[in-house]
């Protein structure tokens, strides 16, 4: 399985991203997260940022799902309550494991606005973050 984590800040900026997982050929011929569609995942992620902000007003909870899908391919998000969006870029549906994944990201993310030196909408930098995110992964994904 392959996936693509983005954190996009409240200016529709990317703060974090993240590749996880395997980059193979399907069994099927069609490429599963090739070099071109690795390229792409960002452009994905990020059009899926408007229907994000219109589902988010139409539920009462944080974690939205899947809220877009491309070529077999899933967007599912996450909006904090200081509205910065967690989108994951997947191939397949496993929504209770996003979900606690996304809800350990945001404790990650929570530790990480409480550092003085930190601020909102910055791009997070930090390797032991990089690191916690690619555990959580292999832990849910």
């Amino acid at each position: 399985m392959s996936y693509y984590l983005a954190l996009i800040g409240t200016t529709d900026n990317p703060i974090y991203e993240a590749e996880m997982g395997t980059y193979r050929q399907g069994g099927d011929g069609v490429p599963k997260f090739s070099a071109e569609m690795k390229e792409l995942n960002p452009f994905i992620v990020h059009a899926a940022i408007d229907i994000v902000e219109d589902v988010q007003w139409r539920s009462n909870s944080l974690y939205l799902k899947a809220v877009d899908e491309f070529y077999g391919y899933y967007i599912s998000a996450f909006v904090t309550p200081g509205n910065i969006k967690f989108l994951l870029l997947h191939e397949t549906k496993n929504d209770e494991s996003i979900r606690q994944f996304f809800n350990d990201v945001n404790d990650l993310y929570v530790k990480t606005v409480l550092n003085p030196f930190y601020n909102v909408n910055d791009p997070i930098t930090s390797a032991v973050f990089d690191l916690k995110v690619k555990q959580l992964g292999k832990k849910y994904l």
